[in-house]
């Protein structure tokens, strides 16, 4: 689950990284939204960059930091070259082998075996992958009531059924603003709830997922409370205030950042061991208008004794080929 942001729409970024990926793995999608023609949305997901454009990928990713080629100063090569025999071992590892579809996928991305793509946000997606067969959109406010829709998603999760034994395929369900206000049911608090436990229930039994957004600030913060306790996962998306010179000189690269993700919640599932993260806030940053990075934080202190900070900042695009996984990666 997304809380959006009123005065931003950086969510609507989330949920079209979600749903491009699923598309051109050929995964099925079922997308609803409070629009009055969703097909349109649709329109508006990013493109996959090709195989020959991944010389093109941020600078600072793990495949282009070579510590001979940086001009930086000598407490990160310092420390660059006390990590460098880890980072080795761990590009040594054979990688893991993701689900992989048939040769169709393989044309994008230059490899069927890559389970994360990089995606360019000025290059709209191919227009075979949006008219697939399975892809299914949903208008909310043509939907009498939330049981009519969870009919709608039991039907499309019933083909995704893990009783058939294994994963074959893996279907994604995209919901934005469930509790938009021109939605027939956006003052049924407790009908919502139900559904959002219903959905949940049949999620468990079948190979799919579901990314849901809705403006946290129209509910109450019992029934918010209430929405994030079902979810596995639970990110909020934030506004970076306009000229904030406080901020701004706490932060480094604040005039690139566009907004924060805040994360409350990540899955817990078959354990009683909570995930601890190394930070829980990260920037958004939109490079040469076309990448999505995702940055952690940098508030560490600096020890002027010796020159070297307690805190890493670690930047990653969304969706990206990286040899280095993340607890964030969808």
């Amino acid at each position: 689950m997304i809380m959006e942001d009123i005065e931003t729409p950086h969510h609507l970024l989330l949920l079209r990284y979600f749903m491009a990926q699923g598309l051109v793995h050929d995964q099925p999608l079922l997308y609803a939204s409070p629009l009055t023609s969703p097909q349109a949305f649709l329109g508006t997901l990013p493109g996959v960059v090709q195989a020959k454009d991944d010389k093109s990928e941020i600078e600072g990713s793990p495949r282009h930091t070579k510590g001979e080629n940086l001009r930086i100063a000598w407490q990160y090569r310092k420390y660059f070259n006390e990590n460098q025999s880890v980072e080795t071992h761990k590009f040594q590892q054979p990688e893991l082998a993701p689900f992989s579809r048939t040769a169709k996928s393989s044309s994008f991305g230059g490899n069927k075996n890559e389970f994360c793509s990089n995606f360019d946000l000025r290059k709209p997606m191919e227009r075979s992958l949006l008219n697939a067969v399975n892809v299914e959109c949903v208008n909310l406010q043509a939907i009498s009531n939330l049981s009519v829709f969870h009919e709608r998603c039991t039907l499309f999760l019933s083909k995704l059924s893990r009783a058939q034994g294994g994963i074959s395929q893996m279907g994604r369900i995209a919901i934005q603003s469930l509790c938009a206000p021109q939605c027939r049911h956006s003052n049924l608090d407790w009908e919502m709830l139900s559904f959002l436990k219903s959905l949940k229930a049949v999620l468990r039994v079948s190979n799919a997922v579901a990314m849901i957004t809705c403006p946290s600030s129209l509910l109450t913060p019992f029934f918010c409370t209430r929405w994030q306790h079902l979810a596995d996962i639970v990110l909020s998306v934030k506004a970076v205030p306009d000229e904030d010179k406080e901020l701004a000189s706490l932060l480094t690269d604040y005039q690139d950042m566009i907004g924060f993700v805040h994360v409350h919640k990540l899955a817990c599932i078959n354990t009683q061991v909570p995930t601890i993260l190394e930070a829980n806030t990260y920037s958004l940053k939109l490079l040469h208008k076309k990448v999505v990075v995702l940055e952690r934080l940098n508030q560490a202190p600096v020890d002027a004794s010796s020159g070297e900070s307690y805190g890493t900042v670690a930047a990653a695009p969304l969706c990206s080929r990286s040899a280095n996984g993340s607890v964030l990666d969808f």
